[in-house]
């Protein structure tokens, strides 16, 4: 077992490829905070991923019930972050998620003026 360096406390290992792939099948391959269906594109299936409810940082344990599926931008904006259930977790991912897509969408609708080339 390896040791988590700022803490020097022992962590559990990461999902194996065999476990995250149980893990993936048990969720039919769709994201648990936003519903990206894995099953539905190579891209989405090139993204989707395996993650930690309560993260490995915060002594979260590798068990079926403390993983699930789910998109790798799910998974980064989560980070490291403890919630109450997967429920308060989704609700924190997709609330982030729509702040950023309409920062996203004011950029894109009011583009930067250029300064004009000489």
């Amino acid at each position: 077992m390896p040791l988590n360096i700022m803490t020097l406390t022992r962590v559990d290992m990461p999902v194996s490829h065999a476990e995250g792939l149980k893990i993936l099948e048990r969720d039919q391959f769709c994201c648990r905070y936003c519903g990206l269906d894995g099953k539905a594109s190579f891209e989405n299936a090139l993204v989707m991923s395996v993650d930690f409810v309560v993260p490995r940082a915060r002594k979260g344990k590798k068990d079926p019930a403390n993983l699930v599926a789910c998109c790798r931008p799910c998974n980064m904006i989560k980070g490291t972050r403890v919630y109450k259930s997967l429920e308060d977790a989704k609700k924190y991912v997709l609330a982030q998620r729509e702040e950023m897509r309409q920062a996203w969408e004011s950029k894109r609708s009011h583009p930067v003026a250029r300064p004009a080339s000489a």
